[in-house]
């Protein structure tokens, strides 16, 4: 069944062609389509299109929809375009014209849109929490690690005192960022694109303030042009979200993988959370982060993929835009994979003690010995020199601690003032 169809038979192959994997994918949005088209069946009620009683039965019907794609008993078979001709074939079997009207006023242009939405604002919502589970756990390392040191890296060769408080505290602060990305593109994808129709609104008198509120949006995308124009944009303002918390996880992910190798040697995991060799029987591998590293990259390329597709599109509605569904809807679960896996890996890391005991971290504290100089009231430049001169003829040595008390140094991490923020931000 079509939506459009008119009795002229479509060719098969131009049929598998033009509907591709969109069956699998729609399943996603099985419930937000019986959503959608609970909101629409109650305005068209409101505006008298439909009699109370077609309202009711269509309310009930689709909710027996929700209910079946909760339990995983609702499937979109090969005689289907999309869930959309799906599901109005269950309102018209089960209800007969009533379920043939519930199209009315409505396109399967606005239909999409409005499941897009539904779905997206939902991902967005469960990627917040996840990455403020993930905030939490990495505070907590923070606290629990502040006053373990650790070398500082520059340019990969060794720098200044770092401290494990500093690192985890680090990407917790990063995260924080993201939240701002994701709460963006919430705002984005918290409009109301209904009654938009084919992309130039209805000559029914429909009442699109109704469905707005039925359905939660904050507000109307109101020129149904606009609304139109709204897919691929939203997508794409989504996964650049997503790239922003992927960037996070993927620069964790390598810290991990390099603090963990020998030559490092800084933190360990344990077995359960490591991987083994077919043929050297001493390997612990990081496979976990690893993977996390390599799907977030992935997940990065995303926005750009969006972009090639929608960026020379003209305003309309164009077939160019099903495909979106293939890299994003999977690039959704990917993320909330990587997400669980970090949170349920990090907690076991094990955080090595007196890293700093190995001489060649005594350079990591030049600039503290240089500093100090500067305050006893030797100008910057001359302290500088000394330093250098005490390094090149083997006279240097280090202090081995540190005085730092400006907000955000490793004596003062401002644990408090970032989870301040957060809850601002969140």
């Amino acid at each position: 069944m079509k939506l459009w169809e008119k009795g002229i038979p479509t060719d098969k192959q131009i049929e598998q062609f033009t509907v591709g994997n969109d069956r699998e994918l729609d399943l996603v949005l099985a419930k937000y389509d019986a959503l959608g088209s609970i909101a629409h069946a109650k305005m068209l009620g409101s505006i008298g299109l439909l009699t109370t009683t077609e309202t009711d039965s269509l309310v009930v019907a689709l909710n027996d929809i929700i209910t079946d794609v909760a339990e995983g008993n609702f499937t979109i078979e090969d005689s289907f375009e999309d869930v959309h001709s799906k599901i109005e074939y269950l309102l018209t079997e089960k209800l007969g014209d009533a379920g043939k009207k519930i199209h009315t006023a409505r396109s399967r242009n606005d239909q999409v849109l409005v499941d897009v939405n539904l779905y997206l604002k939902d991902v967005v919502i469960d990627l917040k929490e996840q990455v403020k589970s993930l905030f939490d756990l990495l505070m907590e390392s923070a606290a629990k690690y502040q006053n373990v040191l650790l070398p500082g890296y520059t340019h990969l060769q060794i720098a200044m005192p770092s401290s494990f408080g500093m690192w985890f505290s680090a990407y917790a602060e990063t995260l924080i960022d993201d939240i701002t990305m994701l709460n963006a593109a919430l705002k984005v994808v918290n409009q109301n694109p209904l009654g938009s129709a084919a992309g130039y609104g209805s000559s029914f008198p429909i009442n699109r303030t109704f469905t707005t509120k039925e359905l939660g949006f904050e507000t109307l995308k109101y020129n149904s042009v606009a609304a139109q124009m709204s897919r691929g944009k939203s997508e794409k303002t989504l996964a650049f979200a997503m790239s922003s918390v992927a960037a996070t996880l993927a620069k964790f992910s390598m810290d991990v993988c390099v603090y963990m190798s020998q030559n490092f040697d800084f933190i360990g995991l344990p077995a359960h959370l490591t991987t083994g060799s077919s043929i050297m029987p001493h390997k612990k591998n990081p496979d976990v982060f690893e993977l996390i590293r390599g799907k977030c990259n992935k997940i990065q390329a995303l926005p750009y993929e969006i972009t090639l597709i929608t960026n020379n599109l003209p305003s309309g509605y164009h077939r160019d835009l099903q495909l979106l569904k293939e890299g994003l809807f999977p690039a959704i679960q990917n993320l909330k994979a990587c997400l669980d896996i970090a949170i349920f890996s990090i907690k076991d890391i094990k955080v090595k003690d007196n890293i700093l005991a190995d001489k060649k971290y005594n350079y990591l504290f030049t600039v503290d010995t240089l500093n100090e100089m500067v305050v006893a009231g030797m100008p910057f430049r001359d302290a500088y020199k000394a330093v250098a001169e005490q390094l090149e003829n083997g006279t240097y040595e280090s202090p081995k601690e540190t005085k730092h008390t400006h907000e955000g140094s490793i004596n003062n991490l401002c644990l408090a003032e970032i989870k301040d923020k957060m809850n601002k931000s969140y």
